[in-house]
């Protein structure tokens, strides 16, 4: 009996784009299961809380069977082996994502030599997009909604609208 292969897609998902969401859509079709880790990001200074970002990654997929939804801390590392993860997803945009993804995958290698990183890269209509460009257009003002999901672009408007407290 061979054991189901479950995928790992790390990430910030801050916020969850459409090129996010179409990369889990492929991984899912290729492996039994998927999971999304989204990262605490301690180091970075993210608009949605942990909390939020699971909940718009749970929303948006919600129709994917395969997929679940958890959050981390630490060590990549951890959270894959403690899932049983035999895969890392990892998006590639373009060729300037490679020497870092490579770079990463090298790294993840080491740490776990029994895990295998698997590029996948978003539907052409998607390669452009990055989390921070989307948080920048929404917060200038402009059609964020064209690069995230209705229910993402709805929150990412809410967000950014909320005046500041100081």
């Amino acid at each position: 009996m061979s054991r189901p292969v479950i995928a790992i897609y790390p990430g910030t998902f801050d916020p969850l784009t459409l090129g996010h969401s179409d990369v889990v859509r492929r991984a899912a079709q290729l492996f039994d299961r998927v999971v999304v880790g989204v990262a605490a990001a301690h180091h970075k200074k993210t608009l949605f809380t942990l909390d939020e970002r699971m909940d718009l990654v749970r929303e948006v997929l919600h129709d994917q069977s395969n997929v679940s939804v958890e959050s981390f801390t630490g060590l990549l590392r951890d959270f894959v082996v403690g899932h049983g993860g035999k895969v890392v997803i990892r998006g590639l945009r373009a060729v300037t994502d490679f020497d870092y993804e490579f770079q990463l995958a090298g790294m993840n290698r080491t740490l776990m030599p029994e895990v295998e990183t698997v590029f996948l890269t978003p539907g052409l209509n998607y390669q452009f997009i990055s989390s921070t460009l989307v948080r920048e257009i929404a917060a200038l003002g402009g059609e964020a909604e064209k690069f995230v999901d209705p229910a993402v672009a709805r929150r990412l408007a809410e967000k950014i609208r909320r005046p500041t407290e100081g």
